[in-house]
């Protein structure tokens, strides 16, 4: 804790200045001398570098991670599958799934088996985008679009009763007019973006031979090519893309982070993710810090050794499950400011490293743990039971699910396939009074119970109830999360 003294004075007074918008000094009221910012050219020792890059590398921890996403994967040729996984796309374009998210995928922690995913990098004020909406009839959709902060923008999705046709997404200072046939501009408050549709599907071949038709008209691609004229692309028989150095899901999420290069790509987030009203204090902060290295190899070097410590001591605890969110009952923490973030640099960082791409409240609420009722960490060579009361399942206008995720907050490969249960499940078998039992363990529950069991491997796990379009319930909290009961 012998920096927290100085990151704490420094946030008091970032925050009480509250400087406005505009990059630079900040503007003083009338008659009243502008508060000094930090001088250039400062003699600056490490100990106080270090107090600052600390702060710096969980406050910018996220934007890094979404540059070197966007880097990796528009290198795509052209969208596709790549390695017969993951949707990838080059700059501007999206890649698409065709069934739910295979096991092997290690793009990005927590995948959902309730939707169909896409996945898209765009830089915005360069190129707008459009994006294709079909008519998904009743149909649960929604195209979540990220900016840089991994904070959504726009609203394009069945809770917000947006209709089919062509949205065009452009960047903060993009300066164009709507062009006709387009439904509606979404402004991204950052050039660096991305957009991640999520189109549910249920658990049968009936509705994955239906949702073909559909998803294969789910298409972005820049304004430039845009003629008025909806386009379609056969995912499902879209060529695969060569992966030829896929990395092992037993290995966890790809590394999207690296501490040794955090600080040389920092610069580059405060150049092109403009500040939120009160960050102009912080920005300067960081800028004299990251100066102040360039020219003395002593301060560079304990950048270095802050950031190795910090993802360490700060960021890898928040894989933890207790140290995400807030409690929410029954050993169940629950997600806050999900997408929205704000100046909630906690549940930003706390995100982008736990479950990545989450949907904002009003879409999804998240509900995770690593504990079962009594307190003991989740075991999956264990056997434990989940019942719902009658009319306590989660209460939704979309779906619902509950998902089991292996030690790496990934899945871990069983023989019936089965990774979630909820909505898409047609064969849920009910108990006698109502309410609904599902079973996790590495084995049978038996033959009556077998619909309702989600294998477990032999390891840690942790459980996972999305709530899409929740209901007041789940939006006040007042809906509570079910036990998790250790079987004998």
């Amino acid at each position: 804790m012998k920096h927290g003294v100085a990151i704490l004075s420094f946030l008091c007074l970032n925050l009480a200045t509250g400087a406005p918008p505009a990059v630079g000094a900040p503007q003083a009221p009338a008659g009243k001398a502008a508060l000094a910012l930090p001088a250039p050219d400062i003699a600056m020792h490490p100990e106080y570098a270090k107090a600052i890059g600390r702060y710096a590398y969980i406050w910018g921890w996220p934007m890094v991670n979404m540059q070197n996403r966007s880097d990796r994967i528009t290198k795509a040729p052209r969208p596709g599958l790549l390695g017969g996984i993951l949707p990838v796309a080059p700059r501007g374009q999206a890649g698409m799934l065709h069934d739910y998210i295979a096991p092997q995928e290690t793009f990005v922690t927590c995948p959902n088996q309730d939707v169909v995913y896409g996945l898209g990098f765009f830089s915005l004020d360069e190129e707008p985008v459009i994006a294709q909406v079909p008519d998904f009839g009743d149909r649960f959709w929604v195209y979540a679009l990220y900016d840089q902060r991994t904070n959504q923008f726009g609203e394009l999705g069945k809770p917000y009763k947006s209709k089919p046709g062509f949205y065009l997404l452009v960047g903060p200072n993009w300066k164009g007019k709507r062009p006709a046939g387009v439904q509606g501009v979404i402004r991204s408050p950052t050039a660096l973006a991305n957009a991640i549709p999520r189109i549910f599907m249920d658990d049968t071949e009936q509705d994955r031979k239906a949702i073909q038709d559909k998803i294969n008209q789910v298409v972005f691609y820049p304004l430039k090519d845009f003629d008025g004229k909806m386009k379609t692309i056969d995912w499902k028989n879209t060529p695969d893309i060569p992966n030829p150095q896929a990395e092992s899901a037993s290995s966890g999420e790809t590394r999207w982070v690296i501490p040794e290069t955090f600080f040389d790509q920092l610069g580059k987030v405060l150049d092109t993710v403009p500040p939120l009203p009160g960050e102009e204090a912080m920005y300067a902060q960081f800028r004299s810090v990251l100066a102040a290295a360039a020219r003395d190899p002593a301060i560079k070097e304990a950048l270095l050794q802050t950031a190795k410590e910090t993802e360490e001591q700060v960021i890898a605890p928040f894989f933890q499950w207790k140290h995400n969110g807030r409690p929410a009952g029954n050993n169940w923490n629950r997600s806050v400011n999900n997408a929205q973030t704000g100046l909630d640099y906690f549940n930003r960082t706390g995100t982008s490293k736990s479950n990545m791409f989450d949907n904002r409240p009003s879409e999804t609420q998240y509900f995770y743990t690593d504990f079962d009722a009594a307190g003991a960490q989740l075991d999956g060579s264990q056997r434990y039971e989940i019942t719902f009361p009658k009319g306590q399942l989660p209460p939704v206008k979309g779906f619902w699910s509950l998902t089991l995720y292996n030690k790496l907050h990934l899945f871990s490969p069983n023989e019936l396939k089965r990774y979630s249960l909820g909505t898409k499940n047609k064969d849920l078998a009910r108990n006698a009074d109502g309410s609904l039992t599902l079973y996790v363990g590495p084995t049978s529950p038996g033959k009556d119970k077998e619909a309702n069991w989600l294998p477990s491997p032999k390891e840690p796990i942790s459980l996972y109830i999305r709530a899409y379009w929740g209901q007041q319930a789940i939006l006040d909290g007042s809906w509570k999360p079910p036990q998790i009961k250790k079987m004998d």
